[in-house]
């Protein structure tokens, strides 16, 4: 998708602040962060939302929330906790049409 600021980030014609990449999934930091601690968790396979999710899309869809754990951790936010979130469609929020996980945290107790 030559248009999809997602697709341009992971083939690397767009920068970001990538904390974690491998050959399935890249992730970064949010450049509008609505947290402390605000990392992008995004499939490179591109997939418009959850309502497009494929049953061989199980797998991949696992190694986000793995990925989004490990994160939590390097980001030191695990033991304090942390959100886990997707917005799915404009009306849910969805302003990327590439399907991502989000990881909020850093709040102050």
């Amino acid at each position: 998708m030559d248009d999809c600021l997602f697709c341009q980030i992971t083939n690397k014609k767009e920068p970001a602040n990538i904390l974690y990449e491998d050959d399935e999934i890249i992730a970064f930091k949010d450049i509008y962060p609505k947290a402390p601690i605000h990392v992008l968790v995004v499939p490179k396979k591109h997939i418009l939302s959850v309502d497009h999710l494929k049953e061989e899309d199980k797998g991949l869809i696992g190694e986000l929330f793995l990925v989004a754990k490990k994160l939590a951790k390097d980001q030191k936010i695990s033991e304090s906790g942390y959100k886990l979130l997707f917005n799915v469609g404009e009306g849910g929020g969805q302003v990327i049409g590439h399907l991502h996980l989000h990881l909020l945290g850093g709040w102050k107790k």
